[in-house]
């Protein structure tokens, strides 16, 4: 699924944001005023072949000025003992 942001390519820059997770790829365009969601089926990736691609179906050249990349850890969860259940 996927959304439309209007602007001006010649004068206006456009962020996009992409959250890869084990199962889920989010990216959020315009500073978050789009966002794609798409589930990825990792059990089909080899880490040594992975790849990033960019593509761009407009009618002006796009040009990517800066990338970067950062790992995250795993969620913390913290199970409260004194919760009682409701069953």
């Amino acid at each position: 699924y996927g959304a439309f942001v209007d602007i001006d390519p010649k004068s206006e820059e456009i962020s996009l944001r992409n959250l890869i997770d084990h199962s889920i790829i989010e990216s959020f365009g315009a500073g978050g005023k789009t966002c794609i969601t798409s589930r990825i089926y990792p059990q089909f990736v080899n880490n040594e072949e992975a790849h990033l691609f960019a593509f761009n179906n407009g009618t002006q050249n796009v040009k990517i000025s800066k990338m970067s990349a950062w790992s995250m850890k795993n969620a913390a969860f913290v199970v409260d003992q004194n919760v009682k259940s409701a069953a």
